[in-house]
């Protein structure tokens, strides 16, 4: 498939989970209806409900990790959250920032833009926005954010060298981001390579850790440290969708992994 036949995917697939649940969402593989059948498995999400800022109506279960756990956000910064979804990181995000900095939230997808900015709306939030927009060309200016953040997204992206581009163009000189996303260690079956569902649902579009990590380097990124590391146990029941039992059993056996990764990394100052 093509960059705007896996986008329009995405688009479709988060259009229907920004009207789902949390526990429905986690339930079916980061979201994508159908992937995980009737199967019920948190595979991704993290706890947030202990976090300051914490809001429940914008918690859709959908990310891999918590990057504002690693960012060094501190009061009076601008934060960007690519691909914020319903607000969830966005409003952790605003109680480290405080009343004085800013937080803009982009997302492609318009029923989450429109889901988060009634969250926003709802808490009386007037220094937290929303602006629908892709990452490969984000609807921000040159140096604008002191600290970028993302939660299991950028995998979703199909073209990575131009969102990493477009995230070294925004951040300050000196600023820097913490992204958590999916990476691999191995090739993942043709199968599931190929599956648009686990496309949407963020494993196949994922890609390997050292060509992720390799694409911020070549980008201009600096002082680039994986904080945080765990594989990711997708059971067999949703394997099983997708490959044949032998296909299956080559998999376990060839070492490969699915791994969700906390990312630092900062611009050079001027």
């Amino acid at each position: 498939m093509n960059s705007s036949d896996l986008k329009l995917i995405v688009k479709e697939k988060y259009g229907e989970i920004a009207s789902q649940s949390k526990g429905k969402n986690e339930s079916s593989c980061c979201g994508a209806t159908g992937c995980c059948s009737s199967v019920d498995y948190s595979i991704f999400s993290e706890n947030y409900s202990q976090l300051e800022g914490y809001n429940p109506d914008a918690d859709l279960g959908l990310g891999c990790g918590i990057p504002t756990e690693f960012a060094r956000i501190t009061k009076d910064n601008t934060v960007i959250d690519l691909g914020s979804g319903a607000g969830n990181d966005c409003f952790v995000a605003r109680a480290l920032v405080g009343e004085s900095g800013n937080v803009i939230g982009i997302d492609m997808t318009e029923a989450m833009i429109e889901k988060a900015r009634a969250n926003a709306q709802k808490l009386g939030f007037t220094n937290v926005e929303f602006r629908l927009g892709d990452i490969e060309n984000m609807p921000v200016s040159d140096s604008t954010a002191d600290v970028i953040i993302s939660n299991c997204v950028l995998n979703l992206v199909p073209d990575k060298e131009k969102a990493f581009g477009e995230i070294f163009r925004v951040l300050k000189p000196g600023a820097h981001l913490s992204v958590s996303d999916v990476v691999l260690r191995g090739d993942l079956p043709k199968g599931l390579r190929e599956a648009a569902e686990m496309y949407a649902g963020c494993v196949s579009g994922a890609i390997q850790k050292d060509d992720y990590l390799k694409i911020m380097t070549d980008k201009g990124l600096i002082n680039i440290n994986v904080q945080k590391e765990k594989l990711i146990s997708v059971p067999d029941e949703i394997l099983m969708n997708y490959l044949s039992q032998q296909e299956l059993d080559a998999f376990k056996k060839s070492g490969a992994g699915i791994f969700s990764i906390t990312v630092y990394a900062e611009k050079p100052a001027r």
